[in-house]
């Protein structure tokens, strides 16, 4: 085979630094647009992209020529740069380190779609750490795993 083909989907979550930082709910919908240019501009393709001031929810496709670490890293810190720039109550802001993926097939694609189209609705019943907590347990992680 003369080329390398790749269509691996891969669920994204990541917060603010120790959430003291956060974007300004009007601010939200240009920082998921962002984050597909950013997708886009590193050869994947977000689905979708959605979150709350304090953590954000992407479903891509990993590109073929990266692994998912160097990735989020990309994503992270080109977004990062933007929002500073968005407005000088911003100059702190910074992603954690860590970051969750978890693999998402081709026939669950459309629930977790709506799942991150919905963070609002979500967040009205779950934290963002009960949520992770979740994620977490449904994907067979225990906590001494992520130490």
């Amino acid at each position: 085979m003369g080329n390398s083909l790749c269509k691996i989907y891969v669920h994204l979550i990541f917060h603010t630094k120790s959430g003291a930082c956060v974007v300004d709910e009007i601010h939200l919908s240009r920082v998921f647009q962002y984050i597909g240019g950013v997708i886009r501009s590193l050869s994947g393709c977000a689905l979708a992209v959605g979150g709350r001031p304090d953590h954000i929810h992407i479903l891509t496709s990993l590109p073929v020529s990266k692994s998912a670490a160097d990735f989020v890293r990309d994503i992270k810190s080109n977004t990062s740069k933007w929002i500073k720039g968005l407005d000088k109550k911003y100059k702190d802001f910074s992603w954690q380190e860590g970051y969750a993926a978890f693999s998402v097939s081709e026939s669950n694609k459309e629930k977790v779609i709506s799942y991150i189209t919905n963070q609002k609705e979500h967040h009205k019943i779950h934290t963002s750490q009960e949520e992770i907590r979740m994620f977490m347990m449904k994907h067979g992680i225990t906590p001494h795993e992520t130490a």
